[in-house]
């Protein structure tokens, strides 16, 4: 249960994860965001800062019966998805506030339902905000790769063809109106019909570049307060332009600048709902002198409170109840 007791406690988890990805690399994520200080920034703000080291995963698989088609490395996703699922669920419960470090973004597929079941315990909705270039909701009859990192926002709202992933393990879907995708500028043909039919919110460049971003985050930010839920981010790097963070394998030009993604975490912070977070898709072997890592480190020092001059900080921003 939680502690109520001392600072607030964020817990990282490094999840070594890459066969979801169509590039190689993205398993040194999470000790690329530990050189790069994550743990220091994190705890100069007055965090307990707990690091949980590496998910371990036993390499066997059990037998299941043949994988969905168009699902590459379905057999041995399953096993880290499985095994993230619970300990998030785990970590939730104990009152921190997770963090997972990834790794590519078929993790979320665990995170995110881990976090989601602890939530539906608490009766508080678990909203997710999907700051990526990308919209992820294939599924294996739409997707043009296979690549389960391009499906991970479609299982986590309930979407049919990965529905053994998790096993026995409860499957908490978050439903298609508590889905946020934001910063998109790629998408396939199949995936774009799929994401319109399930009316799911999404905030694309143009989008951006027309309203803002503090517009749009303020509408997203309402929306969960609103139904009194919870928000968990996940943070794909490819979510800024190539320019600011060289170091994904998903590249696509146009993305977030460094002071818009610095001003969606600052606003985050100042909701006081972020209560979980996924870094996704860093690859330290394409980046520059760790450039991207360091990047990443400075958003999440934002998201948890970091400011360039003082300010007001809203009372609900400093997470009071461990919730």
């Amino acid at each position: 249960m939680p502690d109520d007791a001392g600072p607030p406690r964020i817990a990282l988890l490094g999840i070594p994860l890459e066969i979801g990805a169509s590039q190689r690399g993205t398993l040194m994520g999470p000790d690329a965001l530990r050189t790069a200080g994550i743990g220091r920034v994190l705890g100069q703000l007055g965090f307990a800062v707990e690091d949980h080291g590496n998910l371990a995963i036993s390499s066997v698989s059990p037998a299941e019966g043949p994988p969905p088609a168009h699902a590459k490395y379905y057999d041995e996703i399953k096993i880290w998805v499985r095994a993230l699922s619970e300990r998030a669920f785990e970590l939730a419960r104990s009152g921190a506030i997770p963090i997972f470090m990834g790794g590519d973004h078929s993790l979320s597929m665990g995170s995110v339902n881990g976090v989601a079941r602890y939530r539906q315990e608490q009766g508080r909705p678990l909203f997710v905000l999907w700051l990526d270039a990308h919209a992820d909701y294939n599924t294996p009859d739409t997707t043009e790769t296979g690549n389960m990192h391009g499906m991970s926002a479609a299982f986590l709202t309930g979407e049919p063809g990965l529905d053994g992933l998790l096993g026995h393990q409860p499957r908490a879907p978050i439903g298609t109106d508590r889905l946020d995708l934001f910063g998109i500028r790629s998408i396939d043909p199949p995936e774009k019909a799929l994401v319109r039919d399930r009316r799911i919110a999404i905030a694309d460049m143009r989008a951006i570049d027309e309203f803002g971003v503090g517009v749009l985050i303020r509408r997203v930010i309402e929306r969960v307060k609103a139904q009194g839920g919870v928000l968990h981010v996940s943070f794909d790097v490819d979510f800024l332009d190539p320019a600011v963070a060289p170091g994904v394998g998903t590249t696509v030009p146009g993305g977030a600048t460094y002071r818009e993604a610095h001003l969606v975490m600052e606003l985050l912070h100042d909701s006081g709902l972020v209560r979980s977070v996924d870094i996704v898709e860093l690859n330290p072997f394409l980046d520059e002198r760790g450039r991207t890592a360091r990047v990443a480190v400075e958003l999440v020092g934002s998201l948890f409170g970091l400011q360039i001059t003082d300010r007001p900080t809203p009372s609900n921003a400093v997470f009071p109840d461990n919730t």
